[in-house]
């Protein structure tokens, strides 16, 4: 059986550039929080979610607006993924900055596109391209380094070793973290979602400013910690890896109740 010489190029681009376009949490971190997230819809909320997206669950379309990148036509995207923020910001100051936040990022998109989704005019083909970048933005927000530094592009001007391999921070948080755990985003989602009622109503409350300024307390420390061409490895991953938990954890959680909201 022969091969079409176009697919086979057009594979082949994709596996070189899945790993290297800096995705947030990575496929399988994106996939987790779809994962968790589910378990915690409503009824109501599943069945508005089937009738947008069929048989595709959360987990896997959650990762639909990093593969689209391969695709120059949805190029404008790409500064929804996150948000720029200074150092060193109270919490009053980061929060003041979010409410007349006018700029295309993480933040505003999700407010927006969380807008236009309760809007029951909005046609087919935008109810699936807006549920898609919701479901992965929410995800996104949660990766503390997306909401780190202009001046070295939440981390991924910072060299530094992972074991062996020469990577960036922007790369440890994006996947080296999650694959060390060495287990599939179901049972990574399985291991850590435990939530206590407390919790959920405590999380549930939060607003998505709160979500960044929690994002941005977690970036501030990985910033604190780190130096450039530094040798990671079990020391780091011990240090920082319920962080990581937590953060999937929350941002699972969180999508659920925006989604839940949404689509009440």
């Amino acid at each position: 059986m022969k091969t079409n010489p176009m697919r086979k190029t057009v594979m082949a681009f994709l596996f070189l550039y899945l790993p290297f376009s800096g995705m947030a949490w990575g496929a399988l971190g994106h996939r987790i929080i779809g994962q968790v997230a589910d378990s915690y819809l409503t009824k109501n909320a599943k069945k508005e979610i089937f009738k947008i997206l069929g048989n595709e669950s959360i987990a896997m379309t959650s990762n639909w607006a990093d593969f689209i990148k391969s695709d120059p036509a949805y190029s404008y995207l790409n500064p929804w993924h996150y948000i720029n923020l200074k150092a060193g910001l109270a919490e009053q100051e980061l929060k003041a900055y979010l409410a007349t936040d006018t700029v295309t990022d993480a933040y505003t998109r999700i407010n927006w596109l969380t807008a236009q989704l309760k809007n029951k005019e909005l046609d087919q083909e935008n109810k699936v391209l807006y549920l898609r970048m919701l479901i992965h933005l929410v995800g996104d927000i949660h990766q503390p380094l997306h909401t780190g530094r202009f001046e070295d592009l939440g981390g991924n001007r910072i060299r530094v070793t992972w074991f062996k391999d020469s990577v960036n921070l922007h790369q440890v948080w994006d996947e080296r973290l999650i694959d060390f755990q060495q287990l599939s985003y179901t049972e990574y989602a399985s291991a850590i979602n435990f939530t206590t009622k407390e919790q959920r109503k405590k999380w549930e409350a939060e607003p998505v400013s709160e979500w960044v300024w929690q994002s941005y307390q977690h970036a501030e420390k990985i910033y604190s910690d780190i130096k450039p061409n530094e040798r990671l490895s079990y020391q780091y991953n011990f240090k920082f890896v319920a962080t990581v938990n937590q953060q999937l954890l929350k941002g699972g959680f969180h999508l659920a109740c925006l989604l839940n909201e949404i689509f009440k």
